[in-house]
């Protein structure tokens, strides 16, 4: 009979006794020593390895400029691989899936509109500005800023972070990179002239055999070598980094050689970021209104904003090679800079956008980044991944560092 004052246990099974197991070794204490924090950057300064490789290039330029007989094996080297970097680009682009979004056509003409028409005009309108606040090659640099294509990568990242329309996305930015091969070199030699070659014949061939024709190869083949390029997208992109790297360096050094560096102070320095931050602020209040103004919608309105107000820098800096030559320095200068400045800045707006988007967004945003990332082969991979180009969005907040690239 069990006891009134211990509740009744059920028999337990029998288990067999374990084997016995020598105990371990005597190991002293060891101090506990916390791993090092790493420094956290804020959400806002969407710096990563490629603009520190792009400052650091730039650095390495001005300690060791090539000169002489290094020089000319440098400037073969930048050859190759500008037209080995257009030919993967061209073999990147879908061009199906840029015609498959022609149904958008109200969106992709505003988006070519603001990046080939209204830019240049902010551009010429800067004329006044020489001598008095820019010098004449800074305002050559900014001139061409304008004409540079939009970028295709960090547009879908900030796109699909704010809950936009991610596929028009990836149309817009398809034909401006498309139309920009040769929309881009004619804009050059018509509004620059002479500091951009001109319309001499010598040019024109320059520009057809280390642009135009990599680029249309790559389309050729595309249909044979996109499965390769797909699965090898992180060794290519090292190789898109390295050849833009090493179009920097080529520039800059020399820009060291010919002394163009002793043109530019400190001062101008600041006042080319006051001007494109004027730029830029115009870019960004035109594209949000006019957009409103044309009656798009609110999805269709974010990437109209992101996809019309920023530049390419990944295919204005091997144009500028070809279209300047030594002085392509100065020239990709405002580039280089007005591509981190647009990163911080719609860094800060996509997060607005995604904090104001309704729920119904919300989900819409995320069926159109799982549709992308499933069709989205080549230069489209999926928002928040870097894979291909469509640069990353790092998960559902904040751009992958890869988006700097271009």
């Amino acid at each position: 009979m069990p006891s009134p004052h211990r509740p009744h246990r059920p028999h337990r099974p029998y288990r067999p006794h374990r084997p016995y197991r020598p105990h371990r070794p005597y190991r002293p204490h060891r101090p506990y020593h916390p791993l090092p924090r790493r420094i956290a950057l804020p959400s806002w300064l969407p710096l990563d390895g490629f603009i520190l490789g792009l400052v650091g290039t730039v650095a390495l330029a001005a300690l060791l400029p090539v000169s002489g007989r290094a020089a000319t094996v440098t400037d073969g080297a930048t050859t190759v691989a500008v037209a080995f970097l257009f030919f993967l680009y061209g073999a990147r682009l879908s061009t199906r899936e840029a015609l498959d979004g022609v149904r958008h056509w109200r969106l992709h003409l505003t988006v070519l509109a603001c990046t080939f028409v209204i830019f240049p005009a902010l551009g010429l309108a800067a004329r006044g500005l020489v001598p008095y606040v820019l010098t004449h090659p800074l305002y050559t640099g900014l001139l061409f800023l304008c004409l540079v294509p939009s970028t295709v990568q960090s547009s879908i990242a900030f796109t699909s972070i704010a809950r936009g329309n991610v596929a028009a996305a990836i149309c817009a930015g398809s034909f401006s990179s498309l139309l920009g091969v040769v929309v881009t070199p004619v804009l050059v030699a018509l509004l620059l002239g002479g500091s951009g070659g001109g319309f001499s014949a010598d040019s024109m061939l320059k520009i057809a055999l280390q642009l135009l024709v990599p680029f249309l190869a790559g389309q050729l083949l595309r249909r044979w070598i996109g499965g390769f390029l797909s699965r090898h997208r992180a060794v290519l992109r090292l190789v898109d980094r390295g050849s833009v790297l090493l179009v920097v360096y080529a520039a800059f050094s020399e820009g060291m050689t010919r002394g163009i560096w002793h043109q530019v102070t400190p001062g101008r320095l600041a006042v080319l970021l006051g001007v494109e931050a004027v730029l830029l602020t115009l870019m960004l209040t035109l594209t949000s209104y006019g957009s409103r103004k044309l009656g798009f919608g609110r999805e269709d309105r974010i990437t109209i904003v992101f996809a019309g107000s920023k530049k390419s820098l990944a295919a204005g800096l091997p144009m500028a090679s070809v279209l300047f030559g030594a002085q392509a320095s100065l020239a990709v200068l405002p580039l280089m800079l007005f591509h981190q400045m647009q990163l911080m800045v719609c860094a800060v707006l996509a997060r607005r956008f995604a904090a104001r988007a309704p729920e119904t967004a919300d989900a819409a945003g995320t069926a159109d980044a799982a549709a992308t990332g499933e069709t989205g082969a080549g230069a489209m991979a999926r928002p928040g991944t870097d894979a291909g180009g469509a640069g990353g969005a790092g998960g559902a907040d904040s751009p992958d560092p890869a988006l700097t690239r271009v």
